[in-house]
């Protein structure tokens, strides 16, 4: 009897292994829209995506918590691009991550892994994608795709120490929010400078002297950074946020954050950046005087019922970037999920994980065609320099405050629900 109950155990605990070793099933987060439903740059470009996962290494990476130069930091990055070999069912990858509470899922891609580069005599630009505290290099893998399909070399970054498999979100959910802090804008500086000055499977059709960031909530945090506006931490928001109880550890760390470069002195520029709610200004943590001096073209996307990074705090680093090419995308009633993928379907299962991608008013994936629209816009507009691009820029302050002349590039029955702010030509 007693071998029958070890042996039963040992079925039942090697069945529950099985279960748990089997990989999720792929799914389509998408479904088909007809396209006079969606805006006109929300449709896939010409080209085919290939897609490729890789690592970098900053070797001369700079720990303030140890005051150590010699230190190593490691990048996962998500790498989209031009590629030459059409998708369809049977090539077709797979993104595959965990919810915050360590879930697994997969997401079938528009892209094919490994794909060989388009071949052409032509460049295409970089542009970086950031992801929030959590998050993964893939959440936005919409834009991803679509920037691809429209001649871009788009790179998603895993910001060490802040994805969704790396912080316990339950059980110690600020483990990793001091290194996001000090780290997000010195990943996007790192990931552009090592695409531009080191050889890898794309040297051949890089633009290097191009390129664009997008951000999300963390992302956009060190996207502002990285446009010029520099921060502002006190030693309070240091105390705060950081957790450190040596004096002379929280003074290197704040003078670190701290630091801001002239425009002269920046070693990096960006041609445009869009920050999607971005967190920091509701503890002030920007210098306005170093908004005010900024003049990369830059967008802003928010929610006006933004309950994590404030919406009254977005607008007010709207209000306060000097650029004259600054804009304000407005969701109304949405909060703060304007930017990632639809949830997949495990995260349904509980609220703590849903609550990372639904929006409580807006459909998720209207949410990333419009996106997708205004994310090329922007890049086409002043990466690129297509004059024709920067038309669907030039708004009205409400999308439907006139049915007879809806926002351009909307059909009048979807240009809803949105407004926006501009300082173009002002």
């Amino acid at each position: 009897m007693f071998k029958i109950m070890l042996f039963s155990l040992s079925t039942i605990i090697c069945s529950q292994q099985a279960i748990a070793s089997v990989p999720p099933t792929p799914e389509q987060l998408y479904t088909n829209v007809p396209s006079e439903m969606s805006p006109d740059l929300a449709k896939a470009g010409g080209y085919s995506v290939g897609v490729r996962t890789m690592e970098i290494t900053d070797k001369n990476y700079y720990d303030p918590f140890t005051n150590a130069d010699n230190k190593t930091r490691t990048l996962k990055l998500e790498v989209w691009y031009p590629g030459s070999e059409k998708v369809n069912s049977n090539n077709a990858t797979t993104y595959d991550n965990v919810t915050r509470s360590g879930q697994p899922f997969s997401i079938i891609a528009n892209a094919v892994r490994n794909s060989a580069v388009v071949n052409t005599a032509g460049k295409f630009p970089l542009i970086i994608l950031s992801h929030g505290y959590t998050g993964y290099r893939t959440i936005m893998f919409y834009l991803g795709e679509h920037l691809a399909s429209n001649g871009y070399i788009v790179v998603g970054i895993d910001h060490t120490d802040s994805t969704n498999a790396e912080v316990d979100f339950k059980s110690s959910p600020y483990s990793g929010f001091p290194s996001t802090l000090i780290n997000r804008s010195r990943d996007q500086e790192f990931t552009k400078k090592y695409f531009n000055h080191n050889k890898t499977f794309l040297s051949g059709v890089l633009d290097t002297q191009k390129s664009g960031l997008i951000g999300y909530s963390m992302g956009g945090y060190g996207a502002i950074k990285s446009a010029g506006g520099c921060y502002h931490f006190s030693d309070q928001n240091i105390n705060k946020f950081m957790g450190v109880k040596d004096i002379k550890v929280a003074n290197d760390i704040k003078n670190l954050l701290n630091k801001c470069p002239s425009e002269k002195q920046r070693t990096s520029h960006w041609d445009a950046v869009i920050a999607m709610d971005p967190w920091g200004e509701a503890y002030r943590l920007f210098s306005l005087d170093s908004l005010a001096k900024i003049t990369t073209p830059l967008l802003y996307v928010a929610g006006d019922l933004d309950d994590v990074a404030d919406y009254k705090s977005i607008v007010k680093l709207y209000n306060n970037t000097g650029s004259k090419n600054t804009f304000l995308l407005t969701y109304e009633n949405a909060r703060h999920n304007t930017a990632p993928h639809p949830a997949p379907a495990i995260a349904y299962k509980n609220a703590f994980d849903l609550g990372h991608y639904d929006e409580p008013t807006w459909d998720t994936q209207k949410l990333n065609t419009i996106n997708k629209h205004f994310a090329l816009a922007m890049m086409d507009c002043y990466v690129k320099n297509i004059a024709k691009q920067c038309k669907y820029l030039s708004l009205s302050e409400r999308s439907n405050a006139d049915e007879d002349h809806p926002w351009f590039g909307f059909d009048k029955r979807y240009s809803v629900g949105m407004e926006w702010k501009s300082k173009m030509g002002h």
